[in-house]
């Protein structure tokens, strides 16, 4: 039975973060708010509650999961990033964008993706998840809340308790996010003197990146 803890968007009570601090780190699953959608998240090292996360999702290994980091030197910290990628990273952060980007050897193998060793990273611009990341003092794993055979995420904490209560340890409730999922741009190809690629246009302005 998921708990639901409910605080100010932008002065979350630390108490109640704390105790949802207290549920990842004995593997729960939690639906935290973002600043594009509800996410569903875990702790990056718990293999269980990455494969939980995946089973609840309904996605494979082969889907892109996303590490939430609380600013850029950490984000650098799981991928390899070169000073072009760095620029932009840094015009665009923090905010609704998911990057695609070669995971470091921080990165737990089974975690990238299984052909590509690619990982989707992001800094994300809300107070509430910022917080809870700063208490947790690593990044979370994360996808987008979409439900089991649906398009759309999941945007009201109380529908997602409803819903889902039964699969998730704790509920962050911090009032409705914007129902649009991240943008998701691939850097991968400038490693190699390419350009970025747009792989989904949602809530970001791609033209930051030329795209």
């Amino acid at each position: 039975m998921a708990q639901f803890f409910e605080v100010h968007p932008d002065n979350p009570h630390t108490r109640l973060l704390r105790q949802a601090v207290s549920l990842l780190e004995k593997g729960g699953i939690a639906a935290v708010p973002t600043d594009s959608s509800y996410a569903l998240v875990c702790r990056l090292d718990d293999k269980a509650a990455a494969d939980a996360l995946r089973r609840i999702r309904g996605v494979d290994d082969k889907h892109h999961l996303t590490l939430l980091c609380r600013d850029l030197s950490e984000l650098a910290s799981y991928a390899r990033v070169d000073n072009k990628q760095f620029r932009l990273l840094k015009a665009a952060t923090p905010g609704p964008y998911t990057f695609i980007l070669e995971a470091s050897k921080e990165v737990p193998r089974r975690l990238s993706h299984p052909s590509r060793k690619t990982i989707g990273l992001r800094v994300p611009q809300h107070k509430t998840l910022q917080c809870l990341l700063e208490l947790l003092g690593a990044p979370l794993l994360a996808t987008t809340l979409i439900p089991r055979g649906e398009t759309e995420p999941l945007n009201d904490a109380h529908e997602i308790r409803d819903r889902m209560e039964h699969e998730l340890a704790a509920v962050v409730d911090a009032g409705a996010c914007p129902q649009q999922a991240t943008t998701v741009i691939d850097l991968t190809a400038m490693g190699e003197g390419g350009d970025p690629v747009l792989i989904r246009q949602g809530r970001g302005d791609a033209s930051l990146f030329g795209l």
